[in-house]
């Protein structure tokens, strides 16, 4: 927890400070009452005492309280500035951490433990810090100064007192061994749900085709009521714990009066007045020592939890990309558009087997280089690669001359145009899901957006919704068909005029007629840039002037349409499963 304390600004740091100051002053206000309560009685006990003295003894007893309240108002102002912006600070270095990370970093924490920690665990650590400023520095200090003020006041009251902070500690030490561990793994189990729940969310369809849905309510019960059994044993814990420790305040303040009526009862007539009216001061002074632990109790519920939270949000914030950029954002003059790979092979971390090896090929300016082969052969692995989405285990990738690991990521970025196997549309409009992203702060123009849905064969759908180009888009897509999602994505890559095309399978959506057409308006309207096509049809790739048949994450083939019907067997079975003997010779 004390780590994560790094990232406080020095205003937030300064803010602590002020509050440490208007805690002290809270406190000195909080003890000072008792002193004026002692006078009164004192007054009011002894005879001819003037009323002008008691009600100016009730009035200092008055402007403390007031005081007081004035101190913890302003306290709890800072603590919720202080937490707030600190919470805010936290939720923007997560985003941006995690902006960062490549896949790799994405599957080992899991997209749901990420938005858990995103959100819940920092609400956790919010808490604490406004619990903290108000609690955890205010009660040691009120227990140190409450026993210096009733220290010397009476031996058999200082005894009770402490036989009743014993009794505390022994409380809190019972929450510490067999509370604490629960309130740890809550956390998990708060993630564990969130993947269920979610799960069940973006797998609805498959789930209702199925018939699914009472499985789908097992998984969630079994998680849900993991959760809850744990949350039920912390609350049935301190549900306990509370009126116990009302019990002891209580019994304290009954066994102060008890002793001091016995005292007062043995003393002499002088010395009971005295007996007396430091009674009603050490009363209220145990009571101070005892309310300090029961907020120190209230602290150490939520410590545990915020712990586990302030733990696993620096496993995030602490974690190094393995994707890291290099320094370069421009290629060699003269090789614009030009991808070549060297001896590339592939492997995913802690994999017994590599997904791809030794693939080696060169595609220039204006080309268009195909990937085919059965499901599982490494094909969007090995496109995937060209973006840094993963960086090759071995050999190495050049784009225009340049190793791909020396770029800005911004820059290698801008030179593609990506559009993946599913297409992801985002919340907002048609244009502004095609002008998606700025392209290294270029803006784009209506007609630009236009001219690109004009290209990918978007335009007929997009002039019929309501709106137009600035028609609705649900977040995902919701409100287009698979195939008006695909030619979006496309249109979006288009408009970025980037020098590389990344198409990741992404005609499979679209009618054989759509994809004829649009495949012919999109090497006619973008001649000169370099196209990289992963594809399961034959049809959509015969015109390649490169096709590369992957078998197993090896290259088995590699050369044009005809010449692979002749050369390679993997590519000639491909071939004949979709097409007849005339289509495949035409």
């Amino acid at each position: 927890m004390i780590r994560i304390l790094k990232y406080f600004k020095p205003k937030e740091w300064l803010m602590a400070l002020f509050s440490l100051a208007f805690i002290v002053t809270q406190v000195w206000l909080d003890l000072k009452s008792p002193d004026y309560m002692s006078a009164i009685t004192m007054l009011v006990q002894t005879p001819g005492s003037a009323m002008n003295d008691i009600w100016l003894a009730g009035g200092k007893m008055l402007l403390c309280t007031l005081g007081s309240l004035a101190a913890a108002v302003t306290v709890g102002f800072f603590a919720a500035q202080v937490a707030a912006a600190f919470s805010k600070r936290l939720r923007s270095l997560l985003f941006n951490k995690v902006e960062s990370f490549s896949m790799e970093e994405i599957k080992r924490f899991s997209t749901d433990s990420l938005i858990t920690r995103s959100t819940n665990d920092i609400t956790q650590v919010q808490i604490l810090i406004t619990m903290g400023l108000m609690v955890i520095i205010k009660a040691p200090i009120m227990v140190v100064w409450a026993i210096t003020k009733i220290a010397g006041k009476g031996f058999a009251w200082s005894l009770t007192t402490g036989a009743a902070v014993a009794v505390l500690v022994v409380l809190i030490g019972f929450i510490m061994i067999f509370v604490m561990p629960k309130f740890k793994k809550m956390q998990t189990l708060t993630d564990n749900i969130n993947r269920v729940a979610r799960e069940n969310l973006t797998g609805l369809r498959v789930v209702r085709a199925y018939n699914a849905e009472d499985y789908q309510a097992k998984k969630f019960e079994k998680a849900n009521e993991a959760l809850t059994a744990t949350q039920l044993y912390t609350g049935r814990a301190m549900a306990i714990m509370m009126p116990v420790m009302m019990m002891i305040m209580s019994g304290l303040s009954l066994a102060i009066y008890w002793i001091g009526a016995y005292l007062i009862n043995a003393a002499q007539m002088m010395d009971r007045l005295t007996l007396f009216s430091n009674m009603v001061v050490f009363s209220s002074y145990a009571m101070q020592v005892v309310m300090s632990f029961l907020m120190l109790v209230m602290v150490f519920v939520m410590l545990p939890r915020a712990s586990v939270s302030a733990k696993r949000i620096n496993e995030v914030l602490d974690t190094e990309p393995t994707i890291l950029d290099g320094s370069r954002t421009d290629g060699l003059p003269g090789l614009q558009g030009e991808v070549t790979f060297k001896h590339v092979g592939f492997k995913y971390p802690d994999a017994a087997d590599s997904v791809l090896e030794d693939v080696s090929f060169t595609v220039k300016q204006g080309e268009t280089v195909a990937f085919i082969g059965s499901t599982g052969s490494g094909k969007s692995t090995l496109i995937n690669l060209v973006p840094r989405f993963f960086d090759a285990t071995a050999g190495e990738i050049l784009m225009d001359g340049v190793n791909i690991r020396e770029y800005t990521q911004e820059a290698l970025h801008s030179k593609i145009g990506y559009v993946p196997q599913k297409a992801v549309l985002f919340k907002g409009s048609v244009a502004s899901n095609v002008a998606y992203g700025d392209n290294g702060g270029e803006g784009y123009s209506a007609d630009e957006i236009k001219k690109a849905i004009a290209i990918a064969q978007g335009t007929d759908f997009v002039e019929n919704m309501e709106g137009g180009y600035e028609a609705g888009i649900a977040q995902g897509g919701a409100n287009v068909s698979g195939g008006q999602k695909q030619r979006l994505a496309i249109a979006r890559a288009v408009c970025r005029k980037p020098e590389i095309y990344i198409f990741d399978d992404s005609f499979s959506a679209l009618d054989y007629k759509t994809d004829r057409v649009l495949r012919s308006v999109l090497k006619k309207e973008t001649a000169g840039v370099t196209s990289m096509i992963v594809a399961q049809r034959i049809g959509t790739i015969m015109d390649a002037d490169q096709i590369i048949v992957l078998d197993e994450g090896k290259v088995v083939g590699q050369g044009r349409h005809k010449d692979l019907l002749q050369s390679c067997e993997v590519y000639r079975q491909i071939a004949m499963s979709q097409l007849s003997e005339e289509e495949l010779v035409s």
